[in-house]
């Protein structure tokens, strides 16, 4: 039995949502999400609360079930307000700059890297060590912070490349001379 699944989904004030077969459409203040749906699940709406309903007990519909409510909870929060990650930059002369909507990268490399910012997706940048990654859709937020974050990962004996914020990084001890 999926505790999450069974749980209803509550629709916020100002965000509009239509159920289309296996379609859902979610409009808000922030922008609209569209999302196809399995087969196998199907939803039912009374008033402002959305019940996620799967058809039988079989293992990839229990799996779908919790997941399918998740997906739709996101696409709600995300019209409402905007999903954040914060990349920090740690090395010397690395740094990133802000042209238009792309990110130019000084990562250490022969050549600045060029980062274009995905539909949907823009980029903030406080200071030359910090980048904010903001926009509706989790999913996509998300990858476009791996995506970043993979031009130059951190390196475990100085720390040096791009990280999460909230990560943390292993530190390894280098070689020991005599």
């Amino acid at each position: 039995m999926s505790r999450i699944g069974n749980k209803p989904i509550t629709v916020l004030d100002g965000v509009d949502v239509k159920i289309d077969g296996n379609k859902i459409t979610v409009k808000g203040p922030k922008g609209t999400l569209e999302r196809e749906i399995n087969k196998n699940i199907s939803l039912k709406m009374d008033g402002n609360v959305i019940n996620v309903i799967r058809k039988d007990d079989e293992p990839l519909n229990r799996s779908l079930h919790g997941l399918t409510r998740t997906l739709i909870n996101n696409m709600i929060i995300g019209v409402t307000s905007e999903y954040t990650k914060e990349l920090q930059i740690n090395g010397v002369g690395y740094r990133v700059q802000k042209q238009g909507n792309n990110l130019n990268l000084t990562l250490g490399y022969s050549h600045p890297v060029i980062f274009e910012a995905p539909q949907g997706i823009t980029f903030d940048v406080p200071n030359p060590n910090t980048i904010i990654v903001r926009g509706i859709d989790k999913e996509l937020v998300g990858q476009t912070a791996a995506v970043i974050r993979s031009k130059r990962p951190p390196e475990v004996y100085r720390g040096k490349g791009i990280k999460y914020a909230d990560e943390h990084i292993r530190r390894k001890v280098g070689k020991t001379g005599k």
